[in-house]
């Protein structure tokens, strides 16, 4: 008997009791969903929730190699042990096996941790309310590694997942009901529990926090970071779209999230709508600062100087902002569903993703915040959208009827 046949054989055996759920979860995950339309007057696809997160998996393993290898990069250079700094995609002082080692070291748990911990609150959800596991947390389960600092304390990253698997998803029913993303409300918990582990110049390179204090101490200051405090920066524009920079594990090659954008929108799973009018929005709310910086309207012992004399398109290349717009502002669960309403989705995000990492210094990134807020007005958008159709329609009525 095959491994096939014996899982369908408990799947059967445990039909109808609390680990029914659990066994479902495994033969749908490994071979095809339970329920499939034959007949009928259904539109019959090839795709599936289990194929469309994978689709959206594969667009984001390349970052995840990229990130690994980059964590063994910024260790080494800060430590000076790097002499041939990567200024090309190509470099082999950037491709080097010890780079990888060191990755594989401290990413490869935080993956494990993600998806150990998250697949495991909704299958305990699953057994208890009886329901089906969605593959809902498959995309999740691998964006969360890619936002979070290297050096995250792992039980910090388990509290977290917890959290946002229950609060931000579970209790609103489950996959396709939640309002907010959940790999941002993981996030989110994370900043506003354990603050001193999110931002400042010692969790963004592995070894600078158990080095901080000591003579070997080493820094790895983001870009916003050093921006909002007005220092020039060390990087050309190159480094911050290749990503030989600090930063969340996933989110600092611009040119492979720009590759994976270009994936999920050839593929019909990604809304070009959202991530063009978002880039839009990023970048009309940065020509507005560096217009009121040639104005004289800000001077350089400005708190804000910084960031806000900062090239608007740069903007683009720093921080998480391309990450975010690509891959979770286009959630099709918490955003726009309309398609009038996605491009004032998109575009407010990538203008408050702007306006909040210039104006709060104490934490110069803003694409959380911002996408996590117009998850909560994405229904609203949506309201008036419709209800701005039915006006015109009912008028177009009125004038043929007259």
């Amino acid at each position: 008997m095959g491994f096939k046949q014996k899982l369908h054989t408990l799947k059967e055996k445990y039909k109808g009791t609390k680990m029914a759920p659990a066994f479902n979860a495994f033969h749908t995950f490994l071979y095809m969903p339970n329920d499939t339309t034959e007949s009928g007057t259904h539109v019959k696809g090839a795709d599936d929730l289990k194929r469309t997160m994978n689709t959206v998996i594969l667009a984001l393993i390349p970052c995840l190699i990229f990130g690994m290898f980059n964590a063994g990069y910024q260790h080494y250079l800060a430590l000076g042990e790097i002499s041939e700094v990567a200024h090309s995609f190509f470099s082999t002082s950037f491709w080097a096996w010890d780079n990888l080692v060191v990755g594989l070291w401290k990413v490869l748990p935080l993956v494990v941790i993600s998806y150990g911990v998250g697949l495991g609150v909704e299958f305990i959800f699953a057994t208890i309310k009886g329901h089906e596991v969605e593959e809902g947390y498959l995309v999740t389960g691998m964006l969360v590694p890619l936002i979070v600092p290297i050096d995250i304390p792992l039980w910090m990253l388990t509290i977290a997942v917890i959290f946002g698997v229950v609060i931000g998803k579970e209790v609103f029913g489950g996959t396709g009901m939640n309002i907010l993303n959940p790999a941002l409300t993981i996030r989110a918990f994370l900043f506003f529990a354990y603050p001193t582990w999110m931002s400042g110049d010692k969790v963004w390179v592995h070894g600078a926090v158990e080095r901080a204090g000591t003579p070997d101490a080493i820094s790895g200051e983001t870009i916003l970071g050093t921006l909002a405090q007005s220092n020039p920066i060390s990087y050309d524009w190159l480094d911050m779209f290749y990503g030989f920079i600090p930063g969340s594990v996933g989110e600092t090659s611009t040119l492979l999230i720009l590759l994976g954008g270009l994936f999920l929108v050839f593929t019909k799973i990604g809304s070009w709508r959202i991530m063009l009018s978002s880039v839009v929005g990023a970048l009309v709310m940065g020509y507005i600062f560096n217009l009121v910086v040639d104005a004289g309207w800000i001077t350089e012992s400005s708190n804000f100087y910084g960031l806000m004399n900062t090239a608007f398109w740069q903007h683009l290349l720093i921080g998480g902002l391309a990450f975010g717009i690509v891959y979770m502002a286009t959630d099709p669960v918490t955003g726009s569903q309309t398609n009038k309403g996605k491009w004032y989705y998109g575009f407010f995000i990538g203008f408050f993703s702007v306006l909040i990492r210039v104006f709060n210094p104490a934490y110069p990134e803003g694409v959380m915040l911002a996408i996590l807020l117009m998850n909560v007005f994405a229904p609203t958008i949506d309201h008036y959208v419709v209800q701005g159709n039915i006006k015109r329609r009912a008028k177009r009525l009125k004038v043929k009827t007259a």
